[in-house]
């Protein structure tokens, strides 16, 4: 396949020229459920379950030696501010299909949102490419004269919450205009970036499906790279520390939904996870 019509081409491939592997593949088709049993010691989570039959892959994940992955209802108000259920809706092609639904109706506290999260990682000094289609209402974001932001995906290393680790993180912040647009940054805590990269000229689509991919190298030198692409186009490509303090990554939140932008909702479909970009 030529460079010219590939989301991430063969030419910027991964740097240890290996070919990437696909480790997980699903659009949450038959056979993937949200298993309503759960621990009443760890009732904030629900596990999705299942081979996805159209793919052959089956969930839970468990990339990168992950030992538990599952979706995490925090501040949740019994479900009344964010819930997360599987649903039949038009898919990116008009047709029919099985989706991740998401919603925030409102902060029950400032923690509160409901990611899927890849746990307990034990091959936290990896690669990763993790590519999805994501479809999110436009209403949250559109408001004039408003300080709103909303994300849906990142990434922690150990000890990010005492202050020792890294964050790779993907927003979408509002203009005063309304006009949504695209920040992504590398931080040791969220009042202190290490890196920051606005996008203003790729339009945030709203309303409608998007493919969203990130990439990056792990490391704490220079070869490290963040890279994030929507419908094949760059939203921020840095070169740089993936980490600090040598930590390896500790877990993703991955189909992420938080931030003040509220009540918002989302849709997210078709999930790829691969060890290094895909040629």
């Amino acid at each position: 396949m030529a460079c010219a019509v590939m989301l991430i081409s063969a030419c910027s491939a991964s740097q240890n020229n290996e070919t990437a592997k696909l480790l997980f593949s699903s659009g949450f088709e038959d056979g993937v459920y949200i298993d309503q049993n759960f621990d009443p010691d760890s009732a904030d989570y629900r596990a999705i379950r299942g081979e996805d039959h159209s793919t052959g892959f089956s969930w839970p994940i468990s990339v990168l030696g992950a030992t538990e992955s599952a979706l995490h209802f925090i501040a949740d108000d019994q479900r009344r501010a964010v819930n997360a259920e599987i649903q039949t809706v038009g898919g990116h092609d008009g047709k029919p299909t099985r989706a991740l639904f998401q919603q925030e109706n409102r902060e029950q506290s400032g923690d509160t949102q409901a990611p899927y999260e890849i746990l307990n990682i034990t091959e936290g000094r990896r690669d990763l490419y993790i590519k999805f289609r994501i479809k999110l209402d436009s209403s949250s974001l559109t408001r004039a004269d408003q300080n709103l932001w909303r994300t849906f995906f990142e990434y922690k290393t150990k000890g990010y919450a005492n202050g020792d680790g890294y964050r790779l993180i993907a927003f979408i912040y509002n203009q005063d205009d309304g006009i949504p647009y695209w920040h992504w940054q590398g931080d040791a805590d969220p009042q202190n970036p290490l890196w920051e990269i606005d996008n203003k000229n790729v339009p945030v689509p709203m309303d409608e499906w998007f493919t969203t991919e990130f990439y990056w190298r792990w490391s704490e030198g220079a070869d490290g790279r963040s890279l994030w692409k929507v419908n094949g186009q760059v939203i921020g490509d840095h070169h740089g520390p993936t980490t600090r303090n040598s930590q390896p990554l500790d877990f993703i939140l991955l189909a992420q939904i938080y931030g003040n932008a509220n009540p918002k909702y989302q849709w997210v479909d078709d999930i790829e996870i691969w060890d290094g970009l895909p040629q």
